[in-house]
């Protein structure tokens, strides 16, 4: 019998456990793009990000970019990083069509989290598709949050100096969506603590001030590595190769490479923010490089 087709179905959230902490995954969006050697592989010889794509299964050309807010809830207070891209489509006509609709509040519902329920939001940086979600329509979209940034990156985009063209518009978003949020957040450094058991790390070079969180709870630990890396083949093989989204690109090649040795050292589980979702595994040596190893059940069990 004739059936109509479906489309797509997909997982939007995984929850697991870290020692005493709930740590939950969330899918707020995704984006394909084309030119996956022209965004990921600055540097690379001709035909080299084709060849590697061949070798591990994808498309040379395309690419799935998801979008990935975490929510920790250490049992005394519920902390998310980053807010995804909320409205931004929506409340700017120039970026309709261009970035996809934000589902952050809604996929919480589901998880049983309403917006006032989160107490602390960490801005890993202050690029749109982390800070889209403060706000919608000019309000607040979680009130009773206050904000976590890190003072070099809050004070680039604030002092809006030396800032590139083709960054004027996220500039102008971080005008928008977090700097009327400047009473309402604690600026940090690398190694301040959050709340007990997630702390501050640098990694700076994707943008001024990018931030990674160490969470640790009963002997259990995890970074949240936000953009360091933005593929999940190409830059832990090629860590040294530049890429587009980078603001300073040598200076995320330099973190990106120090990220990766820490974690592959410290066999320590990540999540980052444009992994492959539930977007968690580990960094795994592979010759002169690393490949990224995606988790199965090891947190179900």
């Amino acid at each position: 019998m004739a059936s109509d087709m479906k489309g797509p179905l997909r997982p939007t959230l995984y929850r697991f456990k870290l020692g005493a902490f709930e740590m939950m995954n969330v899918l707020d969006s995704l984006a394909v793009r084309g030119g996956l050697a022209d965004v990921h592989g600055g540097g690379a010889a001709p035909g080299e990000v084709a060849e590697l794509a061949k070798a591990h299964n994808i498309d040379p050309d395309r690419f799935e970019h998801p979008f990935v807010p975490v929510v920790v809830n250490t049992g005394k207070q519920v902390v998310l990083f980053d807010t995804g891209n909320g409205s931004l489509a929506r409340d700017n006509e120039a970026l309709k069509g261009r970035v996809p609709d934000g589902h952050l509040v809604e996929r919480l519902a589901q998880a049983g989290y309403k917006p006032d329920d989160i107490d602390v939001i960490c801005i890993t940086h202050c690029h749109p598709d982390h800070i889209g979600g403060n706000m919608s329509a000019g309000k607040e979209v979680f009130p009773k949050a206050r904000y976590v940034v890190a003072a070099a990156e809050f004070d680039y985009w604030k002092k809006n100096e030396g800032i590139s063209d083709a960054r004027k518009p996220t500039q102008m978003q971080f005008t928008k969506l977090m700097a009327p949020l400047a009473d309402k957040t604690t600026f940090i450094k690398s190694g301040d603590e959050v709340v007990p058991g997630i702390r501050a790390v640098d990694a700076s070079g994707h943008s001024a001030g990018l931030t990674a969180f160490h969470v640790e709870s009963a002997g259990k630990s995890l970074l949240i590595w936000a953009d360091t890396c933005l593929h999940y083949v190409c830059a832990p093989s090629h860590p040294e190769w530049t890429i587009g989204f980078d603001d300073d690109q040598q200076k995320a090649v330099a973190t990106r490479k120090r990220i990766l040795a820490m974690t592959s050292a410290e066999k320590m589980m990540v999540t980052g923010f444009h992994m492959p979702f539930p977007s968690i595994g580990w960094i795994e040596k592979a010759g002169n490089a690393y490949r990224w190893v995606p988790a199965t059940y090891q947190m179900n069990i």
